[in-house]
């Protein structure tokens, strides 16, 4: 066994597991402040600044909910493929839990899929 390979295929579970957490917090933490009422406001659009008016566009909740909730799901599949890559149990699994974490175009999930990647062999 190739020492290098089974090093990236764990740090590719291992970053997976990370992104995987911080999705499943932040979408927990929308749904959560959604659910409480407590209101948002995006105050500034750089790409259109005048859309709005002076007091900013309100966040529809639903749209919160929705997002908050795929973030949770995508968080718990990068976590369960994080923790497969670990084992060596499923590359298919592995990976999909890697390309979880890269769906909000996260660094650090990119460097997963490339990791779960180089590591096939040690399926």
């Amino acid at each position: 066994m190739d020492e290098g390979r089974g090093g990236l295929l764990s740090a590719g579970g291992i970053l997976s597991i990370i992104v995987g957490a911080f999705e499943v917090i932040g979408g927990g933490i929308m749904v959560a402040l959604i659910s409480l009422g407590i209101p948002l406001r995006l105050s500034c659009l750089p790409f259109h600044p005048h859309f709005g008016g002076a007091c900013g566009m309100p966040i529809f909740p639903i749209c919160l909910i929705v997002v908050g909730g795929l973030f949770v799901v995508l968080g718990i599949i990068a976590i369960v493929g994080g923790v497969s890559a670990i084992r060596r149990k499923s590359f298919g699994l592995s990976l999909a839990g890697a390309i979880c974490a890269l769906i909000p175009l996260n660094p650090l999930g990119l460097l997963a899929v490339i990791f779960v990647s180089l590591g096939k062999r040690e399926f």
